[in-house]
């Protein structure tokens, strides 16, 4: 935090910041402060704040007071060196860095060298004692300032360099000597004149300035703002620059650069891990120029520097309390500290040190849970490929659920549902799919479409079910009808072929790539006992979730059709389920029995029974709700009434055109075709998903709620009667007013009143609503009057709060808005607060404020979303509800929403 008396300064040395002031110093420029009041051994500088840059960005100028302080701090800082920047004789050299709060790839990468010259280059090799430095140094200035600065293709420099190490007949530029380098300075300059229009700025403080504004400039460069928009950081940041004294790791054999982290990111390990290159300087480290030696290297040639180096690390991971990464110079025998920050990791070694550092009473177990996230646990619950290099790779598409999935291909979900059932492992190749696609999904092991991305139908219920998927993979032709596909090389992939899909990558492979399970998966499953585990990655993710079960509100339910999907939810631990969608009840062969029921409603003669079909379908009701509650006995079972957008459930209308079209033409009668056709004209609707659905289906066709009601209750007394505890609840989808819920609540009551007066077994099932539509909302006062609880489906809540369409809007102009940036991420991947948030926000309040023992749950697949749970915490719902694989990921991040808002709450 800054005071307000800060506020109009732009520009701080190291010794005045903090590094709690990430938002005005950026990261780098705060942990720089941080380790130069810790008393270590920081070169000195000064950083200018991120209100600068965004003064920058929005006016076109810096503010008018930054060239006063920059002269200030800058006269300070040669005072402190003893000489000035870019000096003939012994010049100061800087180094300008980028610094966001949040550590972003894309930015300006680091300018070292800045302030000489083709004057002070002498100076600097008369200082030095080595021409082949002061060159190499010059050269290294020229390359990166004009590829940073400049915006020059770094090829053209990289070309110089290949020639001028040929000239030379070496392989290394650590062999090339002064004239070598000195000659490529020039080639650099002419480089820069021919491709920037303009020469080489020798005058230092002109240099200075053209970094400063690079660096304000690189904050909106394209790769910088799509990783913003990736990891959902707020584009009004802006970035801070850090000028810092210039040390030298490239002096000779006793110097060097390199990379430290104070345990192995990538396994969570403890012990000091890193890099370490001699004679080298700033980004040669990651640049791959040399290959690097082990952070024991130094031992070997500067014991001094290398136990200091040790000593600091123990002391940054002791400061900051978890991993840390560092980034250091070694000068002559003399060690800098260049950068400090909290270090990345893999989701295993997060999960790893978390527990880790609670062992080592560094952290409690509330903190521990904020250093993991759901996003990591879903990481881990993936089953990954092994790595092989006769991988055959096909081609690459969008990455849309992670995963590893092998199986023969098919491409219709009759057959991959056929296949499935009799052992096989199938890839369900699509152009798109539809809802008819479900059974194909759920049999698959994986499902690849050509078409769609991170948000259509394929990847959301991929998503949902935990399916590996790979969408938009354009380079292949899909030919559904004849059974093959072709990629762009003109490798043809026939029907019973077998791919290997990487949901992580995006990639297909050709043939079967061995695949490694999960074991966290296993240990969800019930598959691997914790206190036995030897794999030390699923006994610290069993110590977080309970400690997250622990001290979470939340409750966790399932979204689950299937007495198989429940008893799945029930092992990764819910508590219940929060949407059983009965809509998906009728699919496969039972399709036709409600089809006839909506068809007999239009009265077109030649049509069904509807009676007769009704009463067909009220024992397959009954039968699957006892399956149901039998799989989660003792839970609350949330069961919406059927909900089907018409065009789901109907012939499709351009067939039955076509077919009597043609009977037409040859003279055939189809009289019952015909029929059909009327009807399902007379029922066609422009919009099925805002048409004849939900609450308004069960008013206009009656008994179709009412048969569903009497199953319900039939199976409730069947388990009640043979000692079971069942818990259903009945929701009323799709409500708009409180009359459409008070009638079908009045359907409901009369037939649940009917069968416990004839049973003699009391019935008194909650009855609820879904609120999908923000007349729902806006109105839950009084929807509250008549619903004993609501379940908000955010999906169609966000639908038509937004006015879109989620499977047209997805292949139409969904990516231009997100390349755009008018959406940071898709609405239907996380909740969007300020819109469909504050409904339900609103809808909560005034539920509540009716029926203060109002229910409140989320049944859209946001209730697995690891940000939206946090909202839903800060909004004070009971439940969320998600599907059987992101159950643990909800109990996580629900655990993580109780203390995170108990540690803003502290900090209040």
């Amino acid at each position: 935090m800054t005071t307000s008396a800060q506020r109009h300064r732009f520009v701080y040395a190291f010794a005045e910041g903090h590094r709690d002031w990430k938002d005005l110093l950026g990261g780098k420029g705060a942990n720089l402060a941080e380790m130069t009041n810790l008393g270590l051994p920081v070169p000195p500088g000064f950083t200018i704040t991120t209100e600068a840059c965004r003064h920058y960005l929005e006016t076109g100028h810096e503010p008018p007071q930054l060239r006063d302080e920059l002269v200030e701090h800058l006269t300070a800082l040669e005072s402190r060196m003893h000489k000035r920047l870019g000096q003939a004789d012994d010049p100061l050299l800087v180094s300008v860095r980028s610094g966001a709060k949040f550590s972003m790839p894309g930015m300006m990468e680091t300018v070292l060298n800045v302030g000489l010259n083709d004057e002070s280059v002498h100076g600097l090799a008369e200082q030095s004692g080595s021409q082949r430095f002061a060159f190499d140094s010059y050269r290294r200035l020229l390359q990166m300032f004009g590829k940073t600065v400049l915006h020059i293709e770094g090829s053209h420099f990289d070309d110089a360099m290949a020639d001028a190490k040929r000239r030379a007949d070496v392989s290394d530029d650590l062999e090339l000597d002064a004239d070598d380098l000195a000659r490529l300075v020039d080639e650099y300059k002419v480089i820069i004149t021919r491709h920037s229009g303009q020469e080489f700025p020798q005058d230092p403080t002109m240099q200075l300035r053209m970094a400063i504004h690079a660096v304000f400039e690189s904050w909106n460069a394209p790769r910088a703002v799509s990783y913003r928009r990736q990891e959902r950081i707020r584009s009004e940041l802006g970035t801070a620059v850090n000028v810092c004294a210039m040390v030298f790791g490239n002096l000779g054999a006793d110097s060097g650069t390199g990379v430290a982290f104070t345990r192995d990111p990538a396994s969570g390990a403890r012990g000091v891990y890193g890099d370490y290159l001699p004679n080298a300087q700033g980004e040669d480290v990651v640049a791959g120029i040399r290959n690097t030696l082990p952070l024991s290297e130094p031992e070997r040639t500067d014991q001094r520097s290398h136990g200091e180096l040790l000593t600091i690390m123990a002391t940054l991971e002791s400061h900051y309390r978890d991993l840390c990464d560092i980034e250091f110079t070694i000068e002559r025998g003399k060690l800098w500290m260049l950068q400090t920050r909290i270090g990345k990791r893999t989701a295993a070694a997060a999960f790893r040190i978390a527990t880790q550092l609670v062992d080592e009473h560094v952290i409690d177990l509330d903190e521990a849970l904020t250093r993991v996230t759901g996003t990591h646990l879903a990481q881990l619950m993936f089953p990954s490929f092994e790595d092989s290099d006769a991988r055959e790779r096909l081609t690459t598409g969008i990455a849309a659920s992670p995963g590893a999935a092998v199986g023969r291909v098919v491409f219709s979900s009759t057959q991959a549902a056929h296949w499935a059932s009799n052992g096989e492992d199938v890839i369900l190749v699509r152009r798109e799919t539809n809802p008819d696609d479900l059974d194909g999904m759920m049999a698959a092991r994986g499902v690849l479409t050509s078409r769609g991305g991170k948000t259509s139908h394929a990847a959301v219920v991929a998503r949902g079910m935990g399916k590996t998927c790979v969408c938009g993979a354009d380079e292949l032709a899909v030919d559904e009808r004849s059974g093959h596909l072709t990629a762009n090389n003109g490798v043809v992939i026939n029907e019973g072929d077998t791919l290997s899909i990487d949901g992580a990558t995006g990639e297909v492979f050709v043939g079967a790539v061995p695949v490694t399970p999960s074991p966290v998966t296993r240990y969800f499953a019930g598959e691997l006992d914790p206190t036995e585990a030897h794999d030390d990655l699923v006994t610290a993710v069993h110590r977080l979730m309970r400690h997250a079960d622990h001290r979470r509100r939340l409750h966790i339910r399932a979204n689950a059709d299937t007495p198989e999907d429940a008893m799945r939810a029930r092992r990764m631990g819910a508590e219940g389920i929060g949407l059983c969608r009965t809509e998906h009840m009728f699919l496969g062969e039972r399709r036709k029995a409600i089809e006839d029921v909506i068809l007999a409603s239009v009265g077109i003669d030649g049509t069904a029974d509807q009676e007769a079909a009704l009463e067909s379908l009220a024992p397959l009701q009954e039968a699957d709700f006892v399956a149901l509650l039998t799989a989660m006995d003792g839970q609350p079972v949330t069961i919406r009434l059927i909900d089907p957008p018409l065009h789901e459930f109907l012939p499709d209308l351009t067939e039955l055109a076509v077919h009597v079209a043609v009977a037409d033409e040859r003279g055939e009668e189809l009289t019952h075709t015909r029929h059909l056709l009327t009807a399902v004209r007379r029922l066609h609707e422009r919009n099925p998903m805002l048409g004849l659905r939900g609450v308004r289906l069960g008013l206009v066709i009656p008994g179709l709620f009412t048969t569903q009601i009497r199953a319900i209750a039939e199976a409730t007394v069947q388990r009640i009667m043979a000692g079971g505890n069942p818990r259903p609840q009945i929701m009323i989808p799709l409500v708009g007013s409180v009359q459409e819920l008070e009638l079908a609540k009045d359907q409901a009551r009369a037939v649940l009143r009917e069968i416990s007066e004839r049973t003699g077994v009391p019935l008194d099932l909650p009855i609820g609503t879904m609120i999908e539509l923000p007349r729902a909302a806006l109105t839950a006062g009084e929807l509250a009057d008549a619903a004993e609880f609501f379940s908000f489906g955010t999906n169609d809540l966000t639908q038509t709060t937004w006015g879109f369409s989620r499977d047209d809007v997805e292949g139409s102009f969904f990516s231009a808005y997100l390349e755009k940036g008018i959406f940071g991420v898709s609405p239907f991947e996380s909740i969007d607060t300020e819109g469909v948030g504050r409904l339900v926000g609103l809808a909560a309040a005034e539920g509540r404020s009716q029926r203060p023992a109002l229910e409140l749950g989320v049944c859209g697949e946001h209730g697995g979303d690891p940000d939206s749970i946090q909202f839903f915490e800060h909004a004070g719902l009971d439940y969320v509800s998600c599907s059987p694989f992101r159950v643990p990921v909800a109990r996580l991040e629900a655990g993580r929403a109780v203390v995170r808002n108990e540690t803003v709450s502290d900090d209040r």
